[in-house]
């Protein structure tokens, strides 16, 4: 098993010596001189770092500015101030700003500093315990809310071969920019509450793509240029309509769709989809080849659509 990392910041090289004599046997054990060495440290191995404990009183900058610029920059580190009796003040300033988890007293009584250590590191791993099962939830309910758009999409659009395949080239196109991004706080609403933005997001989504395809009867490059406006050439002319959380959906967010759909519909022209070096998009129309459709592969867009970050 890994050792756990602990920094520990004092101007004070014997106090350094003494710490690292008294914890390193059980934990990897850091330490700088001075405010400005600690920061150093942090920025060469601030993942590594679970618990930062500092000395308050140090010339330069207190150790208060320190962990400051910790919780400000490593947010996951566990804080611990050390400070003697008279500056107790200072520590309860600190606590009463966010700025540290405790404090312990100077001079310290060894066995209490163990505790104080063991307690920190166990708080320190159940924390980054639970922030991975967190992570591991939102990936799964952010892939639901994108499987649950392509499904609307595909309701939307029309279950008819024509409007199939141009939905399948529009996600294979989105595919083919690295997918799609979804940065939902599902911490601000309750899973309802986004299902009910979803169905409002839905029902505009439906009722602009209707109204792009009674305006185009024969959709030229001409149509989707106008549509898009200053979104022309750019990524997210296709993939905000998917990525985008408001809960009203513009026309532009939905031309391009509605084009494809238009385009396919018409069955004069298939769309060519050319992706630069830069991101950038050209679109063109070839001659017309009809879209071959396997029976999963709304399913597979669904499960693959998601941009791996």
């Amino acid at each position: 098993m890994t050792q756990a990392t602990i920094l520990y910041v004092d101007d004070e090289a014997m106090a350094l010596k003494y710490f690292d004599r008294l914890i390193s046997p059980n934990y990897r054990v850091l330490t700088a001189l001075s405010v400005a060495e600690g920061i150093q440290v942090l920025q060469a191995h601030g993942d590594e770092i679970c618990v930062l404990i500092s000395d308050q009183r140090m010339p330069g900058a207190s150790g208060n500015e320190l962990l400051r610029y910790a919780r400000d920059h490593h947010p996951k580190i566990l804080r611990i101030l050390t400070t003697a009796y008279s500056e107790l003040g200072e520590a309860i300033v600190a606590i009463n700003a966010g700025e540290i988890y405790r404090y312990i007293t100077k001079p310290w009584d060894l066995e209490m500093l163990r505790t104080e250590v063991r307690l920190a590191v166990e708080v320190s791993t159940l924390r980054s315990e639970r922030d991975e099962l967190l992570h591991a939830k939102i990936q799964v309910q952010q892939a639901q809310l994108l499987a649950n758009r392509v499904n609307n999409l595909a309701l939307v659009c029309g279950l008819d071969a024509a409007s199939s395949g141009a939905l399948q080239q529009y996600l294979n196109a989105i595919k083919q920019l690295g997918g799609v991004s979804l940065a939902v706080n599902w911490r601000a609403l309750h899973y309802t509450d986004w299902m009910q933005n979803e169905a409002i997001r839905h029902a505009a989504v439906a009722a602009h793509i209707q109204q792009w395809l009674s305006t185009w009867t024969d959709p030229s490059l001409a149509d989707l240029t106008a549509a898009l406006g200053e979104w022309v050439g750019q990524p997210q002319a296709l993939t905000h309509l998917l990525s985008d959380n408001s809960q009203t959906p513009n026309e532009r967010d939905c031309a391009a769709l509605a084009w494809f759909v238009a385009v396919e519909r018409v069955g004069k022209h298939s769309i060519q989809i050319t992706v630069a070096a830069d991101g950038q998009l050209r679109f063109d129309l070839t001659a017309y080849t009809k879209p071959q459709l396997t029976d999963d592969w709304l399913a597979n867009a669904m499960e693959n659509l998601e941009a791996q970050t």
